[in-house]
């Protein structure tokens, strides 16, 4: 084994710690409504991703020294997806768009909450694109964000890899 792989449970932990320590300090800032116990969190990881195809490079067979003129597609053709995955009960959540706003931000974690089970709450974890705000999740109940943080440690990002 490489060393590479054997650090990797170590950084795991290290990254569990640090979620813990962020609830904690949510629940003291009183981000999360006192009543809601630490079994009752549940911790779900979002992101967006654009899913697409792209043109590829013209051939054709022409004499040497010319250059014929050759019609190709200029477009491209995307759909982005926001989805979010919470480990510990296994609940996903996804929602395809033609585009990312802030708008369709909020509607997929209007979307998450309603899923979340009767009294519980959900702690988003996402990462530091322009639009995760920290007003995003105003008005949405049992809903709370977390701060950004790095996204390779995002187990949603693996889910992107595996499409």
């Amino acid at each position: 084994m490489d060393s590479s792989f054997q650090s990797y449970p170590n950084r795991q932990v290290t990254r569990t710690s640090e979620y813990i320590s962020s609830i904690g300090l949510l629940l003291k800032s009183n981000t999360i409504p006192i009543h809601v116990r630490p079994e009752q969190i549940d911790i779900s990881f979002q992101d967006e991703a654009r899913f697409g195809q792209q043109k590829t490079t013209t051939r054709l067979l022409a004499l040497k020294g010319t250059r014929p003129r050759a019609v190709h597609q200029q477009q491209f053709k995307y759909a982005h997806l926001f989805g979010a995955v919470c480990p510990a009960t296994g609940e996903t959540e996804a929602l395809p768009t033609p585009y990312i706003s802030k708008d369709i931000l909020r509607r997929h974690l209007k979307q998450i909450s309603q899923r979340t089970k009767t009294g519980h709450h959900v702690v988003a974890a996402m990462d530091g694109a322009g639009w995760h705000t920290d007003d995003i999740a105003e008005g949405i109940p049992n809903t709370t964000i977390m701060p950004p943080y790095s996204p390779e440690l995002n187990p949603i990002e693996q889910v992107w890899s595996w499409l």
